[in-house]
């Protein structure tokens, strides 16, 4: 009896080490699992804004993989271009990578350059913005014709997203220029399919656009001329960050005032995005064809 006693005593010990066993490793994993999972979980994150603009969608998708590549954890958070500025002044996200300056968001600088960081390195040094037309368009060529020429256009411009500087801008160059027009709000994916429909027709249509942008490849477009320089003349493109960053974040910093892109860059980058059936999958690719080039900023 005792015997038997003992032998049961021994089975429920043994039950009971492999219960606690279990116990400290509920989900199955092994302790090098953990560690990899632990690892994981020590990741810093980052969250940068992005816009829904081609070239937007193209760079953030971009640092995504190079930067989680290098360790972090990197979110996106889609936010249209005001709401970004107010993200960056609270902290509620880390940097912005898309800020056109002396012109086009020079109105966000004024409100919030004392509450985030604007960097003065640029990634872009070549960027233009204007109102486009077809090339078909043979007798409309400047900003001055337009007037003449507004029962073609149904006296609108089309335009996309409410708040973007571009979109400010094209506000005061109707001012400016005391043109009969109104400029209509929607999206850039809005306006492109109303660009795509019109070309296809071979129809009028004006709407504010910017360069770099794969739209120039894909359509006959042609910049009206500006004599009042509303627009400005080159733009280039900075990057902003959330008050703190570069401190808590220096490699990171570094990294993106290191940043250099040219037009065919930039152009093969969206192209890459836009064809793939993700973002993220297109710009993978593009990174990993362009190491030697990411090198250089992450050096």
């Amino acid at each position: 009896m005792n015997h038997w006693k003992k032998g049961l005593g021994f089975i429920v010990a043994i039950f009971m080490i492999a219960v606690l066993a279990a116990c400290g490793n509920a989900d199955g994993a092994s302790d090098s699992e953990q560690e990899e999972t632990g690892t994981e979980n020590n990741k810093k994150e980052l969250t940068i804004g992005q816009i829904n603009w081609a070239e937007n969608i193209a760079v953030t998708n971009m640092w995504k993989v190079i930067l989680d590549e290098k360790g972090y954890d990197v979110k996106l958070s889609v936010l249209d271009m005001g709401t970004t500025m107010k993200a960056l002044e609270t902290g509620d996200i880390d940097a912005s990578l898309e800020i056109w300056l002396p012109v086009q968001d020079a109105n966000y600088l004024e409100q919030y350059q004392d509450s985030v960081n604007f960097s003065e390195a640029t990634w872009f040094d070549n960027a233009k913005v204007g109102l486009v037309v077809p090339t078909y368009m043979e007798e409309v060529n400047s900003v001055e014709d337009l007037n003449e020429h507004k029962e073609l256009f149904d006296s609108k411009i089309v335009g996309f997203d409410p708040g973007a500087g571009t979109m400010e801008v094209t506000e005061q160059l109707i001012k400016d220029y005391d043109l009969d027009f109104e400029l209509q709000q929607s999206s850039e994916a809005a306006m492109l399919a109303e660009i795509n429909e019109a070309v296809k027709d071979n129809e009028p249509i004006v709407a504010p656009l910017w360069s770099p942008h794969w739209v120039f490849s894909q359509f006959d477009l042609k910049f009206l001329e500006d004599p009042q320089n509303t627009f400005g003349g080159v733009e280039k493109i900075h990057h902003a960050t959330r008050q703190g960053f570069e401190d808590e974040n220096p490699d990171v910093s570094e990294w993106l005032k290191n940043w250099k892109m040219n037009d065919k860059q930039i152009g093969e980058l969206i192209d890459y995005v836009e064809s793939a059936e993700e973002p993220l999958a297109g710009a993978e690719k593009w990174v990993g064809e362009n190491e030697e080039l990411i090198g250089e900023w992450v050096k």
